[in-house]
Formats: C-alpha cells, sequence, structure tokens
C-alpha cells in the first residue's frame, strides 16, 4: 500500500542545561493509508516526540536536526519537516488533514467552554461555518462517536462527563473535518477495561467508515494486538523494530521486545511465576518479620452504603442524590491481598476512602483489628485515631500529583515520622533504610520529585507509605500512570516488601490483569455494589456473573490467538436491568449474595437467594 506519511532520516534535539540532547535518532518509517501502525516503546522512547513533530508541536528547547517527514494527501506531497511551526501552511494541514487524540482528555478540554464550542471550534475555522451549521455537524459527529443524546451534549461542559464520554468527544473533535491521518496518543490509558474496549471498537469503525490512516502511540501491547496492522517498536529514541502485526508480535526479533513482551502481567501466568521487569530494581528488601496473629480478618467492612447528593444545576430544581456504595462487604485477612476491581464509576474509590476516614458511611460499619481485636475505624477518636493513621497508609495513583513538588524526598519522607513524633536522628536513619528498601539511592533524598521519572516518583509514594511501619496499605490505582516495564517492577517490589513486612493489601485497580498478578481474594464491584467475590483462581477460572465476564472479555490480550469480540463490546453489560435471571435487579434493589461453592459468591436477586438458602 502506498504510504500516507513516509517519515525518512527524522532527528529531533533537545537543548537542555547540560547540553544538546538528541531524542530521536534517524527515524525512518511509513504510515499506510487506511491502515493503523501502532508506535510502541516506554516512556522516554520518543513516541510523544515524534507525533508533536509530525504536527510540528514540538516545545521551544525542541527542534528538527535533519529528515524529512513526506505527507500525500488531495493530490499534493508535503514536507512537514521543512513548513514553518506558525503561518497558514501548517495551519490548513494541522486540524484538517491531520487530527489528534490526546491522552488525558480531562487537561486538554477547556472546563469554561461547553463541549459542543469546542468540537464546532475547529470547523469554524477551517471552514467558516456559521453557529447553526457548526451545531449541526457537531450533533453529527457526537452522534457517529456514540454519545448516547449528542443534542444535550452540545451544551454540556467536560466536568459533566465520564472519562469515557469526554475520550469520545475528543475523537469527535479530531473528526469532525474527516482528516487523513489521525495520530492518537495513549488514547486509552486512562480508561478502565470496558470503556477502553469501547474507544478500540469505535476506533475500528470510524476507520472502515473514512478509510483515515491512524497512528496509534501506546505501551500497552494488548491494544497494539487488537487494533494495529503494523507495528514499530522504539528504544532510547531508534528504531529498533518494525513490520506487520502478526510477524512482530509472533517473531519478535530484537531483545528490548521480547522484554517488553515478558514483562506485561498474563492471565496464564503459573502460581509463583514472576513478571521479568526489563531492567531489575536493585532494592534491599529487609529480613522477613513475622506478623502479629489476629483471630479474625483485619480489616472487616460490614454492610457499608454511602449516598452524595448533587447540585441540580438550574434554579429551583431538586438536587439529586446517588446512591454510590450499596451494602458493601468485605473480609481481607492478614498478610493477604484483596483486589477491588470495577468500572470507573462502581464506588472502588468511595470505598477506599471511608476506610482511610476520608468519608464516613450513612450505614454498615468498617472494622479493623490492629492486634487488640476488632473495633470500629469510625468511632476513634484522640489517641485511637491517630493509632490508627499510623496502622493504615494510603499509596496513590498519581505519583505526579501525589507528591509536594516544593519539598525534597527527605523532608517527604521525614514529615509523617516527625508528625508521630520521632525523634530526629531515627527519621535520618529511617530515610536512608526506606530508600534502600524501595531501591533508590541514599544520596537522592536531596532532590525534589521533578527530578525523578514517574516509577521512582511512585517508589517515593511507597516509601513514604511504609515510613511509619503500617500494618495495611491500601493502594488506588497503583500502577496505572506507568508504562509496563516500570509496572513490572513496582508490582514485584510490593510483593516483595508484603512477604518481608508481613503487609496486608487492599488494592483498587480497574486492570483485572494487575489484580489477578497481585491478589488472593478478588471482589467484582458494579454500580456501588459487590456482585461477584471469590479466590484468584476460581474467579478467572469460572466467573459467573454477566458483569464479570464481560469485563473479563474486555481485556485486551497481547495474544493474537485471543482477540476482542468488538461486537460484544457494549454499555450494557454494567446496567443491571439487562443482566440475565437470577442476577438482574431493578433500580433500587440491592438483591443478596449467594455461596455457589467454598468462597465463590455472586449477588442474585433477593427472591432467588432466599430459594437458593
Amino acid at each position: 500500500m502506498s504510504a500516507l506519511l513516509s517519515i525518512r532520516d527524522l532527528a529531533v534535539a533537545f537543548r537542555t542545561e547540560a547540553g544538546r540532547f538528541e531524542a530521536l535518532h534517524g527515524l525512518s518509517l511509513d504510515i499506510p493509508r487506511g491502515r493503523t501502525l501502532a508506535l510502541v516503546g516506554e516512556s522516554g522512547s520518543g513516541k510523544s516526540v515524534t507525533a508533536q513533530a509530525i504536527l510540528r508541536i514540538l516545545p521551544r528547547s525542541a527542534e528538527i536536526t535533519r529528515g524529512q517527514m513526506l505527507f500525500g494527501a488531495d493530490g499534493e506531497t508535503v514536507d512537514l519537516a521543512r513548513l514553518p511551526e506558525e503561518g497558514p501552511a501548517i495551519q490548513a494541514i494541522r486540524g484538517r488533514k491531520i487530527a489528534m487524540i490526546f491522552q488525558e482528555p480531562m487537561t486538554c478540554l477547556s472546563p469554561l467552554h461547553t463541549v459542543g464550542d469546542q468540537i464546532g471550534e475547529a470547523l469554524r475555522i477551517h471552514t467558516g461555518a456559521d453557529r447553526r451549521e457548526s451545531d449541526a455537524r457537531t450533533e453529527e459527529a457526537l452522534a457517529r462517536v456514540g454519545f448516547p443524546d449528542p443534542k444535550r451534549a452540545l451544551k454540556t461542559y467536560p466536568f459533566e462527563l465520564s472519562g469515557g464520554l469526554r475520550q469520545r468527544a475528543m475523537i469527535a473533535m479530531a473528526l469532525i473535518l474527516k482528516p487523513a491521518l489521525l495520530v492518537a496518543d495513549e488514547p486509552t490509558t486512562a480508561l478502565d477495561v470496558t470503556t477502553q474496549a469501547q474507544i478500540l471498537a469505535l476506533l475500528n469503525r470510524l476507520q472502515d467508515e473514512t478509510g483515515m490512516a491512524i497512528l496509534l502511540i501506546t505501551h500497552d501491547l494488548g491494544v497494539v494486538a487488537n487494533i494495529a496492522h503494523e507495528v514499530a517498536v522504539l528504544y532510547r529514541g531508534r528504531l529498533v523494530e518494525a513490520g506487520p502485526k502478526d510477524v512482530v508480535m509472533r517473531h519478535p526479533g530484537h531483545p528490548y521486545l521480547k522484554a517488553l513482551i515478558e514483562a506485561v502481567p498474563r492471565f496464564d501466568m503459573a502460581p509463583g511465576e514472576r513478571l521479568t521487569p526489563i531492567r531489575p530494581a536493585k532494592a534491599e528488601i529487609p529480613p522477613q518479620r513475622e506478623a502479629p496473629r489476629l483471630a479474625g480478618p483485619i480489616l472487616a467492612v460490614e454492610g457499608v452504603s454511602k449516598t452524595f447528593t448533587l447540585r441540580a444545576g438550574r434554579l429551583f430544581a431538586k438536587p439529586r442524590t446517588v446512591r454510590a456504595v450499596a451494602d458493601v462487604s468485605l473480609r481481607l485477612e492478614g498478610g493477604r491481598t484483596l483486589g477491588l476491581v470495577g468500572e470507573s464509576g462502581s464506588g472502588k474509590t468511595t470505598v477506599s476512602k471511608m476506610v482511610m476516614r476520608a468519608l464516613a458511611p450513612d450505614a454498615g460499619r468498617i472494622l479493623f483489628d490492629g492486634g487488640a481485636g476488632p473495633q470500629d475505624v469510625h468511632a476513634f477518636s484522640g489517641e485511637a485515631l491517630f493509632a490508627y493513621r499510623r496502622t493504615v497508609q494510603f499509596v496513590f495513583q498519581d505519583p505526579y500529583a501525589s507528591l509536594d513538588p516544593r519539598m525534597t524526598v527527605r523532608q517527604i519522607l521525614s514529615e509523617p515520622m516527625e508528625i508521630h513524633g520521632v525523634a530526629h536522628e531515627e527519621r535520618r536513619r529511617r530515610c536512608r533504610e526506606l530508600m534502600a528498601m524501595v531501591g533508590l539511592e541514599a544520596g537522592a533524598l536531596s532532590r525534589y520529585p521533578h527530578a525523578f521519572s514517574g516509577g521512582q516518583r511512585q517508589r517515593i509514594g511507597i516509601a513514604r507509605a511504609l515510613a511509619l511501619e503500617p500494618r495495611l496499605l491500601v493502594l488506588d490505582e497503583p500502577v496505572s500512570a506507568l508504562d509496563v516495564s516500570v509496572q513490572a517492577q513496582i508490582l514485584n517490589l510490593l510483593k516483595d516488601l508484603q512477604t518481608a513486612l508481613g503487609l496486608s493489601y487492599l488494592i483498587v485497580s480497574h486492570n483485572l490483569a494487575v489484580i489477578d498478578y497481585m491478589a488472593d481474594t478478588i471482589s467484582v464491584m458494579c454500580r456501588g455494589r459487590i456482585v461477584e467475590e471469590a479466590p484468584r483462581a476460581a474467579l478467572f477460572r469460572h466467573p459467573v456473573h454477566p458483569y464479570t465476564r464481560a469485563l473479563l472479555a474486555a481485556v485486551p490480550d497481547p495474544s493474537l490467538d485471543h482477540p476482542l469480540d468488538m461486537a460484544a463490546v457494549t454499555g450494557e453489560a454494567s446496567d443491571p436491568s439487562r443482566w440475565e435471571a437470577p442476577f438482574r435487579l431493578a433500580p433500587d434493589e440491592t438483591g443478596a449474595m449467594v455461596e455457589i461453592e467454598g468462597g465463590h459468591w455472586v449477588r442474585h436477586t433477593a427472591a432467588d437467594a432466599r430459594r437458593a438458602a
């Protein structure tokens, strides 16, 4: 097939305080017309720099030092590398012939303008369309990308939309002018598995309808296996392997691609098998400690519910209530890992916030056993609450936002110890010990967070959580912001620390492969309810609830032998009223859990649960 875009010997360099840094070293690749090329590699490999160079939106500190980018559309060929970064020539191409979808839709959409205004803006700039025509074509674009109510969406602000709908709005904005090339930079990284599968199916359908080419930038090999036609692998700014997907994925030739594949969590891993990071971390795991023996679970969530009241948004309209968590019960045994999975909005994070006492439940209770027997967490006050804060710690999702940029690593690690009265010399000793424990040099204690990579920042976040020697860690999507090789390092580190320190983990995630690797028991949440709970092996071997089956079916597998069924991916799986009997629930019905085999529980309608009992 003829190439829509031919990149030849492209080099991009950055000006830094330390001197000139070359981010791309003579990159050459072709993007065929009507096909999808996946550009694969770790963070820092040069993927996003390639996309920015194509659109001529490189940072001011970067420049194209050599090479060509020959783009042939509408019967003429233009060398993008020779066009001025600003001016009518590149403006006629950017947005109209080449469009881009960015990784994080919330930061790329203006919170001050409606979705309709933002999508229609490109149309008005490039075609001079008036407001009426702009709104009509925007509504049509929103319908094409699957908005449930396109007309209403015209006047909706981004903060009123879910992550999946925001990404659909970004796709509508990119495609409203029907570009020849769509550059998609990690378009599904921030989305849960079912929403991700819907977006992949949407991109496939739109490509079939419009004949556009797609440059897909990703580190997710499961996404590559399900949407790409061609694959190009970047390593430190150099192309190390390229070719048709079937050849590259089945018979990887370069050691780097082989290592990337080995670092991905898989459902078919043997018991005790570990992920193989590309660069193993040199963490000094302390000797194994004996954890206190408990008569029961270290954490028990019993019948917890939580409702939020939302502002109506219109004068004199009644506020509406949303039931975020409904009659949730969980048990976490000491020294074990409980995985809590579900889509965005299912109530996972609300449960974790109630465990941390950041939110109070409307009903039910949360019991924690620190060695003196189970006690109600939300009845703690004074010294008891202070002690609980020390014993239960949190690891946040975003390693970039969770560390104060004005504090050194030493200050970040010392702060919790200072609050809890740890002596100065002991704090200094403990800081060095924590850095070694998470595989970082003690000499880096005087540096600030911006001087570290994403994986290193997450290690600092884990070290901060361990500073007070807790018994329980609550981990909210601890690796979702990291690429696969760094993810493997962090997951192995968490496993090693759990074994050595006798820690218990409550891990919240929408990544089922990560939960499969980490958890002993898994609870599946949907619309605020636990719908299925089982030991890890039982859940993945024999999923019973239709929502669980839909979640597993939506996970993109790196193996070419297990493709996603794009036609079966819909949003109906999370609608309790559409589940088959005996799982179907009315809007206000909670149902009840039924044990179908040892430790394997599934939510049925209340009437069916009574019959089963």
